[in-house]
């Protein structure tokens, strides 16, 4: 029998995935092979992945552990007990928070997973959440997933981008499920005290509103400045969770390992919904996470990786300044959010962030993130990631200054 097929019913594609984030991303990995094409070399400012390797210890924790004829097993979703207790003393000695271990603990495969699968697992479909705008794509991008509505939460220039809580109405903390915030943030790194901590706890008690703190950069804090964690204000655990990760703080970032830790009922459910999902992290990258938390606490914050990208910061800013374009220096991140050069323009205000990030990648070979790519709000910036070493951010910085000088 011969199948004769009308009109196709299919696209094979789901509609969701249109809105799971910004495409530039994707755009940009083209540019940079169309700029590789034409013979410039690439020095690569968009993309937030680390440039050193974990330290000798946590290397070779994993690689004994990968040696093992017994580590081959499924791992537990969960998280091992050994992974798990370790991260709660870490989350002690590092905030002085006491999380149990057993129930307040999920390991993740970085935390991105996490983020990406949270909204599945606290919300039903059409209920509300929270989130930064600008922010990492993985916040709104996780709510289409899960068919949960988004409330954008305008991160302005004049309030030094910290969302103002005291503008969300009424209405709308009664209506949300969850609000999603990073301090530090991504793409902006923004810092805060724990009295502002203090008093987002005290208004989602008030609205049994679940808070959801992405602290991926806990360990990238400068000036003296340390991150500090919701879990820090009493009350949090019963209205709390908090993401941490191994990719920026320990230079993990191909391990994914990271894990969420905060209000056990919501910790429940995402490791109810993640033991349908996959069978957790392998066991020697979870080695090597405790590896790198015990090595932590051993050598003190001074020991980590806050001082390289510190260093990275005050040389790629004063380069760019004696080049004419003035940023602000971040408090914490491996980023950099700047105001795009007010003698760069193009016709109109749409698209600004990504014309100039294309030019600038297409003409010196400099790759960032236009601002857009993190929500409506990001329009007129872009995102410098200090990626590369001094001297590559400097020649980084030259040839920007360059391309100013001859774009305007």
């Amino acid at each position: 029998m011969v199948l004769v097929h009308s009109s196709p019913k299919h696209k094979w594609r789901s509609d969701k995935l249109s809105h799971l984030g910004s495409s530039i991303f994707a755009e940009v990995a083209a540019w940079k092979a169309e700029a590789r094409k034409s013979g410039l070399e690439v020095i690569d400012l968009g993309i937030g992945s680390p440039d050193r390797a974990p330290l000798s210890e946590i290397r070779h924790a994993l690689s004994e552990a990968v040696l093992r004829e017994d580590s081959y097993s499924y791992p537990a979703s969960k998280g091992s007990d050994a992974f798990r207790k370790q991260a709660a003393k870490w989350m002690k000695w590092r905030f002085d928070a006491e999380v149990d271990p057993n129930e307040e603990i999920v390991a993740l495969m970085g935390s991105q997973d996490g983020l990406a699968h949270l909204a599945l697992a606290v919300c039903n479909p059409g209920d509300l959440a929270i989130v930064p705008d600008p922010g990492y794509p993985i916040y709104s991008g996780s709510l289409a997933i899960a068919g949960v509505r988004a409330l954008p939460l305008p991160l302005l220039e004049e309030n030094a981008f910290r969302p103002d809580l005291e503008s969300i109405p009424d209405e709308v903390w009664r209506e949300a499920v969850f609000i999603l915030l990073s301090f530090p943030g991504n793409p902006i790194s923004v810092t805060v005290d724990l009295a502002y901590m203090e008093r987002l706890v005290e208004l989602a008690l008030k609205w049994d509103v679940l808070i959801i703190h992405d602290l991926a950069y806990s360990e990238m804090g400068f000036d003296g400045y340390r991150p500090v964690s919701i879990l820090q204000v009493p009350g949090a655990l019963d209205t709390a969770v908090e993401f941490h990760s191994f990719s920026k703080s320990f230079n993990m970032a191909g391990c994914r390992i990271g894990f969420m830790t905060g209000n056990a009922q919501a910790v429940g459910a995402l490791r109810e919904l993640k033991s349908n999902v996959d069978y957790g992290v392998f066991d020697p990258i979870q080695e090597a996470a405790v590896a790198a938390l015990e090595q932590a606490m051993t050598s003190g914050p001074e020991q980590g990786v806050a001082a390289l990208y510190e260093r990275r910061r005050n040389v790629f800013v004063e380069a760019l300044a004696h080049e004419g374009w003035s940023v602000p220096l971040p408090e914490a991140t491996m980023f950099i959010w700047a105001r795009l050069p007010e003698t760069y323009g193009v016709n109109g205000e749409a698209g600004r962030s990504q014309s100039f990030a294309h030019e600038l990648l297409l003409k010196t070979g400099v790759a960032v993130i236009p601002g857009s790519a993190f929500g409506s709000q990001g329009e007129g910036y872009a995102r410098i990631a200090l990626v590369e070493d001094e001297e590559r951010l400097l020649e980084a910085a030259r040839r920007i200054g360059e391309f100013l000088r001859t774009n305007v």
